[in-house]
């Protein structure tokens, strides 16, 4: 039987009630297999100049980047994996195509994690070296995937500081399928209490399932 993947394990009532373009997407991938996808993210970044030297050092761990455009190209790379405690996890490869300083072209940007279900839930570890945890809620909402996070912490070492709910960043995803462009839309805010939203990424891509050594011809289509 082939192993689930993170999503079907961890929320399995969830999933049966997203788009069927989104649950193709969540659903597993089959071994010797890449999940990828390309698009357009209108907004990356933030307009709030005064977190850039975190993000900066986010940067290093390809976790975040201390910028704010519009209209950055990206692809997106999905591999399943086995995680934390041999359950069944996706390694994501985000790659942003951010524009350089005045008008030097474009310089890529990798973003990296790892979702895995632990315990029923979805953790996703984030970066490299995996630096920072954050653990979700999901719900489905209106054939679209809602996921919160309800808890973050810090990783030093083999020891992990959960960060006080009071002042924990949230993190919000929604990944939708919309009709009228035949593409995924995913929506990802990161806030902060009594500061608001502080980071963002927004776009539209689409998405196959193809064999990892292959071209793209006899690929198979998943959420295209």
């Amino acid at each position: 039987m082939p192993t689930p993947s993170p999503y079907e394990a961890a929320i399995p009532a969830v999933l049966a009630l997203l788009h069927p373009r989104l649950r193709l997407y969540f659903s597993a991938i089959p071994r010797g297999s890449v999940g990828r996808g390309e698009g357009v993210f209108h907004t990356v970044g933030t307009p709030r100049r005064w977190m850039w030297p975190v993000l900066a050092v986010l940067a290093r761990r390809s976790i975040l980047f201390p910028v704010w455009q519009r209209d950055v190209p990206f692809t997106v790379e999905n591999r399943p994996v086995v995680g934390a405690g041999g359950h069944p996890g996706v390694a994501a490869t985000r790659t942003f195509r951010l524009a350089g300083r005045s008008g030097s072209g474009r310089r890529d940007r990798d973003m990296v994690d790892v979702i895995a279900e632990e315990d029923g839930s979805l953790i996703d570890r984030l970066g490299l070296g995996a630096p920072l945890w954050a653990r979700f809620d999901a719900r489905a909402e209106d054939g679209a995937l809602l996921l919160r996070s309800n808890a973050v912490a810090l990783r030093f070492g083999t020891r992990r500081l959960r960060i006080p709910r009071v002042v924990a960043p949230r993190v919000t995803l929604r990944e939708a399928f919309d009709e009228s462009v035949d593409r995924q839309r995913v929506d990802v805010t990161l806030s902060l209490p009594l500061v608001g939203l502080i980071y963002e990424y927004r776009g539209t891509f689409r998405y196959e399932i193809r064999p990892e050594q292959a071209g793209s011809e006899g690929s198979h289509t998943a959420t295209a």
